[in-house]
């Protein structure tokens, strides 16, 4: 009969305590309780409050992960962007004294915190769009060639060398279904979407994306997903909630998340969290904390990261930490 020892090499601990520095895979047996215990991953699909960015703002980007994570830009209202960038390290929102050349909300992003790629966006007087690219290297921005068109609220995902940017504004009240593709030096076109929209979630790669959600004209919130191969979009199932202005992440177009955004009736602020899984979407019992809309996100589909967004007015310092899966230890039962 196969054992513990003949498969792991090594025999169960018999102690008087549980360990302090506890592996994955690990088990041991507690003489204390009388108990057989293993640490082993667990789905726990949960958001936690986290610590408060610097300068409250909607309408801003981030790349990342939940604890490097990069915000950058946004909007506090009455025709006022921002260049600020700050960046979290899993606990606190530090400034960086570097800024965007060109103060802006509703930017395209990818990348990570020291490897970030910032595209297009609103600003004043360009609410609709502008073609403005900056790169990010972890000390300073810098101009890097621009988009074909200006464009504004477009989903994007991918890399700093590698960057999607696909449906958004193209002009007043011009509804794009535009993809572009980001090669490290130059943009080019892509396949379109299969429908046009603006205020969407994005996740994945540059040749493996998730498009989804968003506003339609005069139709207005979708439940729309659709993924991206490289060269074509293809429809996916569809969002179990209709709704725009909302945080997407993920690291493939198989395990991707939508969270908060705006759905009927009207523009309702909402929390709901679903996700992706390659074949459906599925709403997460687990809410955020603070239903809003216009709010950043990055990350994995097991470790994510929501912050800002409206409201108030003037947009949010809330930041909201995603659990998908952690280690934790578990009583083994025998019966």
């Amino acid at each position: 009969m196969t054992t513990y020892y003949g498969l792991y090499g090594q025999k169960v601990q018999y102690l008087a305590s549980d360990p302090t520095d506890v592996q994955v895979g690990q088990v041991w047996y507690n003489s204390t309780s009388a108990t057989l215990k293993v640490n082993q991953l667990s789905t726990v699909n949960a958001w936690a409050s986290g610590g408060a960015l610097g300068t409250g703002r909607y309408a801003l980007s981030g790349t990342g992960t939940q604890t490097a994570a990069l915000g950058f830009g946004g909007y506090t209202g009455g025709g006022i962007y921002k260049n600020n960038t700050e960046l979290y390290d899993g606990s606190t929102w530090t400034n960086s004294p570097a800024t965007l050349t060109t103060a802006r909300g509703y930017i395209g992003q990818a990348g990570n915190q020291t490897a970030t790629l910032a595209f297009g966006g609103s600003t004043s007087p360009a609410p609709y769009g502008v073609t403005n690219v900056e790169s990010f290297n972890g000390t300073t921005w810098t101009s890097s060639p621009a988009l074909p068109a200006a464009r504004s609220s477009c989903g994007s995902c991918g890399t700093q060398t590698a960057a999607l940017n696909f449906a958004g504004f193209n002009g007043p009240a011009v509804y794009s279904n535009v993809t572009e593709s980001w090669n490290g030096s130059a943009w080019t076109a892509g396949g379109n979407m299969n429908t046009s929209r603006v205020f969407l979630g994005g996740a994945g790669t540059n040749s493996a994306a998730l498009g989804f959600g968003g506003y339609l004209t005069p139709a207005g919130h979708t439940s729309s997903s659709e993924s991206y191969n490289g060269t074509s979009w293809t429809s996916t199932p569809s969002l179990n909630t209709a709704r725009s202005r909302l945080a997407g992440f993920g690291a493939t177009n198989t395990a991707a998340i939508a969270a908060g955004g705006t759905a009927a009736p009207g523009n309702t602020n909402s929390g709901a969290t679903e996700l992706y899984n390659g074949t459906s979407w599925t709403t997460n019992p687990s809410s955020m904390a603070t239903a809003r809309r216009f709010v950043a996100g990055n990350g994995t589909q097991t470790a994510g990261l929501v912050f800002g967004g409206h409201p108030p007015a003037s947009g949010t310092t809330a930041t909201e930490e995603w659990s998908g899966i952690v280690a934790q230890t578990k009583t083994v039962t025998v019966t």
